[in-house]
């Protein structure tokens, strides 16, 4: 299997890390007789050579001898190269192997053809695994039941004679006794009706009589699961009460079964594994339908409270989970489903109680239904707070995240310690005037910050922002310790000085203490900031102005030129002979500084004429903008109306404006129901 290995120029290649010179060593590895040795192999594959979806040249040199070991019956664990093979071979390219879609915005499409080279590469790792793709036949009726539970996918991307792979996944499945392998049979009759849609009919035919009984209801979920996302309109009537019962019934058979085994390798791929659900294949039926059923939010909704019903543990489980999806992505009416997943904090499960509150966290004001739970455990269990840890308790952080009052005796006793959690300053930002109370600690701990240390902004920054939303300016002092007592080579310097110049300026005219040394900053390369928050403490346009003009021009600090626009803008009509520079910048390619230009040319002149336009681009372009362009629009009143269309057309939109398929956007919830508001409230007018 490994002819010709040593005969491939290994070193000339690279991987993520560089030189692809330890690749034969990891293939070899797969076929190690020891299963730590195989699975740091796999672990080495998906780390290095097919790095984050990544096909390197020496990921396709290393194509032909994957398939010969997935396809040699005598090695264990060929399973996991199989899924490799299917992964390396759909790299870069959904379920149609499609081109940019018609919505793909313009930023998308040019990372794309920047990438050519890379997805030559994706083209050409396809086209190995078609050209062996005979390999995978075999592997259907294979020995092992994991290398038939991922034959199924490959066989279906890869091989090129449909009617020969639909005929023989039919066949498997009226043969096939493992469940987990029916289950992935399902999922290859889906996968088929989706890449091949002209072929599709007896796929989905089969998909809609695996839906009845008397098949088991693990197989009926599949299949409706598989249903929804290839053939909507062949669904039952009565899809969510259906799929209640089932899970029901599945689950009652799968409390009696036997729990899996998790491996304890110490690698990557262990650590995934032993980080799976406690019933990953329900999880993985209920991902597949609410994934297949996307905006149908009502059904998403009905099912989720089905589910969080259930008298399983592991049914609830998996429903918190598959709510974060649809919160993150559709807007709809979420109090129900939120106050049950508040229920689920009283669990003697922690794994339920920990997936419920990892969704509250990132819910913000979405939240409140289930502040009461939240604020219930917070009280319960002080050891979860976080104090003299570097992390904030999760608990604690949704609760302060909803801004619910109760969480500020918890974030007292944790700000009391010398060493404040990460993000506690940022946290307490949502609780209003209600975290008054906090601002002397804030202001102690703040005074505690060492001055030459690498960690110094990562410690300020936080406290500053919790300072800068309290207006606390008795705190100026130990603001002014830090600006004057850093020295100039600290790491993030720049970015600490426009955090105190932040502060400052936040604190407004109590401030006054700090003008001498914001006027000394207006020379530096922070003089946009220093300008900004001397104009909040003195108003003094003369004084300002110069550095602020300035810096819109400033041709290497693309930031700054931004900071200068917003901060011309918060002056009003005093910035009036900023006008001819801010419309020079209203010109910019850059969209962020268009925006935040035009936003100062209305706040200086009140005339919309210039602003709407830019407004109105900015708006497709960039879905990041929105937000900003909304809360100018409020203040626009009636001189925004043509824009209103807009605004409209968003809050008729079922889907969030910054919606991200990976899911990691933590803030994307909280901004889009600020966005939802401001529309609102421009569209309503004074």
């Amino acid at each position: 299997m490994f002819r010709g290995i040593d005969e491939v120029d290994w070193a000339s290649m690279e991987h993520a890390y560089g030189s692809a010179a330890d690749v034969p060593e990891l293939l070899r590895g797969l076929a190690s007789p020891y299963p730590q040795e195989r699975e740091t192999a796999l672990d080495g594959m998906y780390g290095a050579v097919h790095h984050q979806g990544d096909v390197y040249d020496s990921t396709l040199a290393a194509v032909p001898f994957l398939l010969a070991l997935a396809g040699d019956a005598e090695l264990p664990d060929r399973g996991g190269i199989v899924e490799l093979l299917t992964s390396i071979g759909g790299s870069g390219a959904g379920d149609d192997f499609g081109e940019p879609g018609e919505d793909d915005g313009a930023d998308v499409v040019a990372a794309r053809d920047a990438e050519d080279h890379r997805d030559d590469n994706h083209a050409m790792a396809r086209t190995a695994i078609r050209a062996g793709a005979a390999v995978f036949l075999g592997l259907m009726t294979d020995g092992d039941a994991e290398v038939r539970r991922a034959a199924p996918a490959a066989l279906v991307r890869f091989h090129g004679e449909p009617p020969r792979v639909l005929a023989l996944l039919r066949e498997r499945l009226a043969d096939e006794p493992e469940d987990g392998v029916r289950l992935a049979l399902v999922e290859g009759l889906g996968l088929f009706a989706r890449l091949h849609p002209g072929s599709a009919a007896p796929a989905v035919d089969c998909l809609v009589s695996l839906c009845a009984a008397p098949h088991e209801p693990g197989l009926r979920l599949a299949a409706l699961g598989q249903l929804a996302s290839c053939a909507p309109d062949r669904l039952p009537a009565d899809l969510v009460p259906t799929v209640v019962s089932l899970l029901r019934t599945r689950s009652q058979r799968v409390r009696s079964s036997v729990e899996p085994v998790r491996t304890s390798t110490d690698t990557l791929i262990g650590r995934l594994r032993r980080m799976r659900p406690a019933d990953e294949e329900g999880a993985q039926l209920l991902r597949t339908l609410h994934r297949a059923l996307g905006g149908r939010t009502a059904d998403r909704i009905a099912l989720l409270e089905g589910q969080l019903g259930s008298e399983d543990t592991a049914d609830r489980c998996n429903a918190v989970w598959m709510s974060a999806g649809l919160f993150r992505e559709w807007r709809a009416a979420y109090e129900a489903p939120v106050a049950l997943i508040g229920e689920q904090l009283g669990s003697d499960e922690a794994r339920l109680r920990r997936a419920a509150v990892s969704v509250l966290e990132f819910l913000f004001t979405l939240a409140a239904p289930a502040a009461d739970r939240l604020a219930a455990l917070v009280e319960s269990d002080p050891d979860s707070w976080g104090r003299g840890t570097s992390t904030l308790g999760r608990p604690l952080k949704a609760l302060a995240g909803c801004g619910d009052a109760r969480a500020v005796p918890a974030l007292a006793e944790v700000l009391r310690h010398p060493v404040v959690p990460n993000g506690t300053g940022y946290t307490i930002g949502h609780l209003g005037p209600a975290a008054a109370p906090l601002a002397p600690l804030l202001r102690e701990r703040l005074g505690e910050v060492p001055l030459d240390d690498p960690e110094t902004y990562g410690r300020a920054a936080p406290l500053l922002s919790g300072l800068g939303a309290l207006r606390y300016a008795a705190a100026v002092p130990e603001v002014l310790r830090l600006l004057h007592g850093t020295p100039p080579d600290l790491r993030l310097r720049g970015t600490l000085v426009r955090a105190l110049a932040g502060a400052l300026g936040a604190f407004g005219a109590g401030a006054r203490e700090a003008i001498p040394a914001l006027r000394e900053l207006l020379a530096g390369e922070n003089a946009a900031a220093a300008a900004g928050a001397l104009w909040s403490v003195e108003g003094d346009a003369e004084a300002v102005l110069p550095a602020l003009t300035r810096a819109l021009t400033a041709s290497a600090d693309a930031g700054g030129r931004r900071v200068a626009a917003e901060a011309l803008g918060r002056m009003g009509a005093s910035a009036a002979s900023a006008l001819p520079g801010l419309l020079h910048l209203a010109g910019s390619a850059e969209v962020w500084e268009r925006t935040a230009a035009v936003r100062a040319l209305w706040d200086i002149t009140g005339e919309a004429g210039p602003v709407l336009p830019v407004f109105r681009d900015a708006w497709r372009e960039n879905p990041y903008t929105r937000g900003t362009i909304a809360a100018c629009l409020v203040r626009m009143g009636s001189a925004g109306a043509p824009a209103h269309d807009l605004l409209r057309a968003e809050l008729a939109s079922p889907r969030r404006h910054r919606a991200r398929s990976d899911g990691h956007g933590s803030h994307d919830v909280l901004e889009d129901e600020r966005l939802l508001r401001d529309c609102r409230t421009a569209l309503d007018g004074p």
